[in-house]
């Protein structure tokens, strides 16, 4: 996290990111009243000018608000963690303040961040919702409790990924031993291997085929009616 923020800071100094646009989709989600909001954007036309630390007075000529209104507006901020106020001595030895903008867009990179981390698990619950449709579609029939108590641990105390359990259930298929226990086995011996990925299942199918005796060649399965692949029975691997 803190590293993207560090590089959101660079991109920002060295204007390259259009601040507006985020500004403008997330202030409210902020708390940012419509009020702050306009004198955080005169604040970031300052910034666009090179100059970094308007006074009150530079931004009441361009405001409606008074000198007083900008100074408590400007504290509030503060306070709330929106912009802060640094210090620093130039290369001239000259002392210097700055307001800076960095906390504002960390606290939207932190919603976007977390949006993200939302979708991505509202994506997951979905997928694995729709392994037990699956599992149902292909044994033809509902789920019992049981059936479903396994599928669920296999997800949730295995920590098997959707798409590696529709590959095992994939396997159960070719192999023509459509039962839980045998994709529960599949599984096992995968995580033994520490195959977590479908990249990682096609390897080892490769590495497989390539050990294999030419004399005896492959019984082809169709997958998708078009590609044709050789069953590899995981289970009956000798190490």
């Amino acid at each position: 996290m803190k590293q993207q923020n560090d590089r959101l800071r660079k991109w920002i100094e060295q204007k390259h990111v259009g601040i507006p646009e985020l500004f403008f989709r997330y202030y409210k989600k902020l708390g940012i009243s419509d009020e702050d909001a306009m004198l955080l954007l005169h604040l970031i036309a300052f910034h666009s000018e090179n100059i970094h630390f308007p006074t009150p007075n530079a931004l009441a000529e361009r405001m409606h608000f008074s000198v007083e209104e900008i100074s408590e507006k400007l504290g509030r901020l503060v306070k709330k963690g929106i912009i802060e106020i640094t210090s620093g001595v130039d290369a001239n030895g000259k002392l210097y303040e700055k307001i800076t903008l960095c906390p504002l867009w960390e606290r939207i990179l932190d919603l976007i961040d977390l949006q993200t981390m939302n979708l991505e698990e509202e994506n997951q619950k979905k997928e694995e919702g729709e392994i037990f449709t699956l599992f149902e579609q292909e044994f033809g029939r509902l789920l019992s409790p049981m059936e479903i108590e396994t599928i669920s641990s296999w997800l949730d105390q295995d920590n098997h990924s959707p798409a590696i359990i529709r590959e095992a259930l994939k396997e159960a298929v070719l192999a023509g031993k459509l039962s839980l226990r045998y994709i529960d086995r599949i599984l096992f011996e995968w995580k033994k291997k520490n195959i977590r990925t479908i990249q990682q299942v096609e390897k080892q199918r490769e590495q497989f085929a390539k050990q294999s005796s030419p004399s005896i060649p492959p019984k082809p399965f169709t997958t998708d009616h078009h590609k044709k692949v050789p069953f590899y029975n995981w289970l009956d691997e000798r190490e």
